[in-house]
């Protein structure tokens, strides 16, 4: 089972920032997880609410917010000082570094209703620009089929994940997907409900967010093939000692 890091290594650094991310680089684990939204003025920015509030020193909508404005948040609080957004363009860079060559990207696109699936077109944008829109350590997640079938039309190479929500399980419980992906996601919760859904559709699957040591080793012996964690430390000690 491949570990990944949510939102960089979110359990001990501030999430999504770039210490976050550099630390988790640093880890013997398969990759790291990100969020990306567009700002008003069209950048990919790696952030996951919607919103600036609970994670930095602003306040306010990232669609509604200009880069050069986010991209002075603080967002590493007193014990991690000079912690800033970073654009997708930053991670990317970090990928294309000879010393990460093993290290997968897993990139979850955030979509405003106002927006459609421009956030998907500038993420395929953003790969060909680093000339990574062909390399298999890419991968894009998304809840939304639309998604799906955007990324196929523009990057059929590109691996795309789509993510189950909650509510799927009750209303469609015989897992019809409405879109092509490459890989399903799901939560623990449903696995733990569901666990006939692991490799469903005969694809891989993506389990998110496992944070327990025995919940780690739950899903190693079920097939789950990738696990999102907090803490990826505890999950390479728990598949150490399995």
């Amino acid at each position: 089972m491949k570990i990944v890091a949510h939102r960089g290594y979110s359990g001990k650094y501030p999430e999504l920032s770039p210490i976050a991310v550099d630390k988790a680089l640093e880890l013997p684990i398969h990759g790291v997880e990100i969020d990306v939204r567009l700002t008003r003025d069209g950048h990919t920015v790696v952030h996951h609410d919607a919103t600036l509030d609970r994670t930095s020193t602003m306040r306010g909508a990232v669609s509604k917010m200009d880069w050069a404005e986010i991209k002075n948040a603080e967002i590493g609080g007193p014990e991690f000082p000079g912690q800033h957004p970073m654009l997708l363009d930053e991670v990317l860079e970090r990928f294309q570094d000879p010393a990460h060559r093993d290290k997968h990207l897993f990139i979850e696109t955030k979509h405003s209703a106002l927006r459609g699936s421009e956030i998907d077109e500038q993420v395929i944008l953003r790969l060909r620009y680093a000339g990574l829109h062909e390399d298999p350590r890419m991968h894009i997640i998304s809840f939304n089929h639309s998604a799906m079938r955007t990324l196929r039309r523009l990057a059929p190479e590109t691996d795309r994940f789509y993510l189950r929500r909650e509510w799927e399980r009750r209303l469609n419980p015989r897992d019809f997907l409405l879109s092509r992906p490459t890989g399903l996601g799901m939560s623990l919760l449903r696995a733990k409900l569901r666990p006939g859904d692991i490799g469903a559709k005969g694809l891989p699957t993506y389990l998110w967010t496992v944070n327990d040591a025995d919940d780690i080793a739950w899903a190693a012996e079920r097939g789950v093939k990738i696990v999102a964690t907090d803490e990826p430390e505890v999950a390479l000690r728990a598949l150490e000692e399995r």
